[in-house]
């Protein structure tokens, strides 16, 4: 068992280039910005939780207002989503495990970061990879503290994916339910046909 909790960082800091000039981040997702509600969901594990931002959108660190999550600025979020990971991990406590979660999936619930947990307590030498309910891979993703020099190493918009297909080896998949881990929503007709199959 491993008795340091991880930390969780949340990626938050993209353009929604696709949104045509709404930010994905701020959509009403059961009655809260999505941004807040994917914070409160990963607060309420009891982890210390961390928010890559980009710095020139305050409505975003406004929909994080009066929570006990940390902002961290990213000043070269442009450059891809390795310049979050790597601002984020920089700010984070230098040990320990850390679970990366992407802002703007809207089905993750605070039940589904408990069970990444619940996984990393029983193998914490191993990547936890969320997947859906069928097997595709997702997020978020638990690396262990031997990762995170990897991870820093990052540069470019493709994340960690060269980095998951290195350790495949060293992954557990942890299927969380239905489309949690794989529902990315990214314009507006998608967050559109979203609401209307939940009958909103």
């Amino acid at each position: 068992m491993n008795s340091t909790r991880p930390s969780i960082l949340i990626l938050a800091a993209g353009a929604s280039g696709r949104m045509r000039g709404a930010d994905k981040m701020l959509e009403i997702v059961d009655g809260v910005p999505q941004l807040r509600r994917i914070a409160q969901a990963a607060l309420a594990t009891g982890c210390g939780v961390w928010v890559a931002l980009p710095g020139a959108q305050p409505a975003r660190a406004a929909a994080l207002a009066g929570l006990a999550a940390t902002s961290v600025i990213v000043p070269d979020a442009s450059a891809g989503i390795a310049a979050s990971i790597r601002a984020g991990l920089a700010a984070l406590p230098p040990d320990g495990a850390v679970i990366i979660v992407l802002a703007d999936l809207p089905e993750l619930t605070p039940g589904d970061l408990a069970a990444v947990l619940r996984a990393q307590s029983q193998t914490p030498a191993l990547i936890i990879r969320a997947c859906s309910a069928g097997g595709v891979p997702g997020h978020p993703v638990c690396f262990p503290p031997w990762a995170r020099g990897a991870l820093m190493a990052l540069s470019g918009d493709s994340g960690a994916r060269d980095l998951l297909a290195q350790h495949r080896g060293h992954t557990r998949m942890l299927a969380l339910p239905g489309d949690h881990a794989i529902t990315d929503l990214d314009t507006p007709e998608a967050w559109a046909t979203w609401r209307a199959a939940r009958g909103h």
